[in-house]
């Protein structure tokens, strides 16, 4: 008969790989968002799981901020439900998530009434060296993204995979 002994120290080693992998696989090792809500009239922007607010962070919109985006250099930030479908790491405003402006009716709007609706709607970070505290009491700057500061970017970068939805309220 042959007996298999492992050492504790081994053992220990052992077990400790072997939980850390069943739990990471069974668990994520961080929160991620299902969803994101912005409320332009609040200047807020949620990350949401479940319902649940995982994080909350102030933000800038375009600099016409009332109503939705309806064409090319309105500076309006558009209204709906869209979804965060691509990024870039590489932004002139530190990171971005760009924003599925402009649906199919946002687009045939925009035809009808002869004009382009734009498009390149980013949530973005501040170019460097410019901070929220350099804006003053205007703070809506932006073409029709909406900017969040630097640190709150890169924190929504983490935490909100390709394809989560977003809603844009007035």
């Amino acid at each position: 008969m042959m007996r298999y002994f492992i050492p504790s120290a081994r053992w220990a080693v052992l077990t400790l790989l072997c939980f850390s992998l069943y739990a990471g696989s069974a668990f994520p090792s961080f929160v991620q968002a299902d969803k994101v809500l912005v409320i332009k009239s609040k200047r807020l922007l949620l990350l949401l799981q479940n319902g649940s607010i995982l994080r909350q962070y102030e933000i800038c919109i375009g600099r016409n901020p009332v109503g939705h985006k309806t064409r090319q250099g309105d500076n309006k930030t558009p209204e709906g439900n869209y979804v965060l479908d691509s990024r870039n790491p590489k932004s002139r405003f530190h990171l971005s998530l760009h924003i599925s402006y402009p649906d199919k009716a946002d687009s045939i709007n925009a035809r009808q009434s002869g004009v382009s609706p734009g498009g390149s709607i980013m949530i973005h970070g501040f170019p460097k060296g410019i901070t929220m505290d350099d804006l003053g009491p205007n703070r809506d700057w932006t073409k029709g993204c909406i900017a969040v500061s630097n640190s709150a970017i890169e924190e929504i970068w983490q935490l909100v995979p390709d394809k989560t939805p977003i809603e844009i309220l007035p």
